[in-house]
């Protein structure tokens, strides 16, 4: 776990953590609400790929530091959220998309290099890792309830 956590490090580079930090000011003086995209930009004078590391930066900081969680809706843009039950909808909405996702490559790419090649132990072995991936996001997207 140490070891992932120091390369992760190492990958996120200081300006990345400095836009992180702009983005974190700049919505900390908007709080409780939002930021679009463009606006964002153009408060923080970041340009688009320095927003996209930045936001990437602030999620792995949020947690280290005791960050906000951020969050982007299409109403409200990039925001903090502090509420629970919204989160738990977001969280569920991101799951959903990501199971999509992996189904898609499960269907579109893994299924056919299994076809191609039934006996690999490489391509068993990722496709049993990504229909459990598979599984747990559906489970996370779509609860059972009691």
């Amino acid at each position: 776990m140490r070891s992932r956590q120091r390369e992760r490090d190492r990958r996120r580079s200081p300006t990345a953590e400095r836009h992180a930090d702009s983005l974190r000011l700049a919505l900390m003086e908007v709080a409780p609400a939002g930021l679009k995209k463009t606006r964002l930009m153009a408060v923080t004078e970041l340009s688009r790929s320095q927003l996209v590391r930045g936001l990437a930066a602030y999620r792995e900081l949020a947690g280290e530091k005791g960050w906000p969680p951020l969050v982007w809706s299409a109403a409200d843009g990039y925001h903090f959220c502090l509420d629970a039950d919204a989160l738990e909808e977001w969280e569920r909405q991101w799951a959903d998309v990501k199971f999509t996702q992996i189904s898609r490559v499960i269907t579109g790419v893994l299924a056919p290099h299994a076809r191609l090649f039934p006996k690999s132990r490489w391509v068993q072995y990722i496709v049993a890792q990504m229909n459990a991936v598979q599984s747990a996001l559906d489970m996370i997207a779509r609860p059972q309830t009691q």
